[in-house]
């Protein structure tokens, strides 16, 4: 009797272990919310996007329309996010105004808008420090093997700005190339 005693406080030790690190264990992963629960105030962008407005502290980005009301998005940025980007690997989003320089349907990370970073001055910047300034920065979705409805919890890129994959559907209809994007920390 002793010994059956000694076996189920192990075999209970072990599932409290286990229950509470699936509980408490970050996940990779997380739903994207319902359209039912997101605020009300999210018009729908319907005319072509006149500007966009990062703000890397508060993880929001802003696309302003040519007509109608603003419309707010919650971000990820790279995953060291303080500071402005200044060499390849580093996994800042640089700060100052860029352009979208680039469309491209065929992404990694659903659908993608570039920027034209590297600019002068920071390649001008890496040259003289003797390094790479790093490049390919875009507003992009999701990673293309996450599952629709998901995204990827926290700051994760390597310097891009990413949405979830239905959002960049409705920037890329309305982006145009020119259209200028302001990252402010």
């Amino acid at each position: 009797m002793r010994r059956l005693g000694g076996i189920f406080a192990a075999l209970s030790l072990l599932f409290l272990t286990l229950s509470g690190w699936l509980l408490l264990a970050p996940g990779p992963l997380v739903p994207v919310a319902p359209p039912d629960y997101r605020p009300q105030s999210a018009p729908e962008l319907t005319t072509p996007i006149q500007r966009i407005l990062i703000e890397k502290g508060a993880r929001r980005m802003t696309v302003y329309q040519q007509e109608g009301p603003a419309k707010m998005f919650q971000i990820a940025l790279g995953f060291s996010p303080e500071g402005t980007k200044s060499r390849q690997g580093d996994g800042r989003t640089p700060e100052g105004i860029y352009r979208i320089d680039r469309l491209n349907p065929q992404s990694r990370f659903h659908l993608s808008l570039g920027l034209d970073y590297p600019q002068r001055q920071h390649r001008e910047a890496a040259r003289k420090g003797g390094f790479d300034p790093g490049g390919d920065i875009m507003i992009h979705g999701q990673p293309n093997q996450i599952p629709a409805g998901y995204r990827v919890k926290g700051d994760w890129t390597e310097g891009c700005i990413a949405v979830t994959d239905a959002e960049i559907e409705e920037i890329f209809a309305l982006a145009r190339i020119g259209t200028e994007v302001e990252i402010r920390p």
